[in-house]
């Protein structure tokens, strides 16, 4: 169930815009009622998947630059995907 659950998610969130990818705590966790180890399983099915693709990766807390803009990962985000260019 959780593999199929991923994988839906991961198309509408590509659907909503391809080129960046954010899932929060309160999407996760409060919406979708996800437990902490079922986010986990789903925050490493996705970042490999997201890498696979090209993508840059970010979890809570790192810094990176999208837009030429300085940005940081915060605290009620669990993880960041940007396409590569």
């Amino acid at each position: 169930m959780m593999q199929q659950f991923v994988i839906e998610y991961i198309n509408k969130k590509l659907q909503e815009n391809e080129n960046y990818i954010r899932y929060t705590f309160y999407e996760l966790k409060v919406k979708n009622n996800l437990t902490e180890a079922e986010i986990q399983t789903f925050l490493e099915i996705n970042k490999n998947y997201f890498e696979n693709k090209g993508y840059n990766v970010y979890f809570t807390g790192a810094k990176f630059v999208y837009q030429n803009c300085n940005r940081i990962v915060e605290s009620n985000e669990l993880m960041i995907a940007i396409k590569e260019d």
